[in-house]
């Protein structure tokens, strides 16, 4: 850290926020809280959210292993927890988005090596899984730079 960050963090002095905390933290909230949405339907077998879902489609998400539904919950909640902890300026958001990554990681793995149907293995589900990739990686390295700087703290 620079040694007028370091100086202003041992006084007890936060650096101000940056305009751009509230929108990445805002944006990640939002997206991330779909991730949530989708997890807690899928889990609960909402009978509404998962009629859209052929049969062939439903009976591969019911027959997930309990070890692939831990990951995908450790990936949803961790980036969830940690898009609303940037919002709370807290350092803790790099745990958060690292459990999520760990979580990330599980899951495609499972993606990839599972019988999936081939209506979920199309273009368009390997470009959101990629932006999800991407996105997490982002949200890491983001809230690296804001603890380094002292704004997340």
């Amino acid at each position: 850290m620079s040694e007028t960050v370091e100086t202003a963090i041992e006084s007890g002095h936060r650096p101000a926020t940056p305009w751009h905390l509230w929108v990445v933290g805002i944006v990640a909230t939002i997206w991330n809280f779909g991730g949530a949405l989708d997890y807690t339907m899928t889990q609960t077998r909402n009978e509404s959210y998962m009629s859209g879902f052929t049969p062939e489609q439903l009976d591969y998400f019911y027959a997930f292993p309990a070890w692939a539904d831990a990951v995908w919950a450790l990936g949803v909640w961790g980036a969830l927890i940690g898009s609303l902890l940037i919002l709370f300026r807290s350092r803790h958001a790099i745990v958060a988005f690292a459990i999520s990554l760990a979580g990330l990681i599980g899951s495609s793995i499972y993606q990839m090596t599972a019988d999936m149907p081939p209506s979920l293995s199309s273009p368009g589900i390997w470009v959101f899984t990629a932006l999800i990739w991407l996105s997490i990686i982002l949200l890491i390295w983001y809230s690296r730079t804001m603890t380094a700087k002292g704004i997340l703290r």
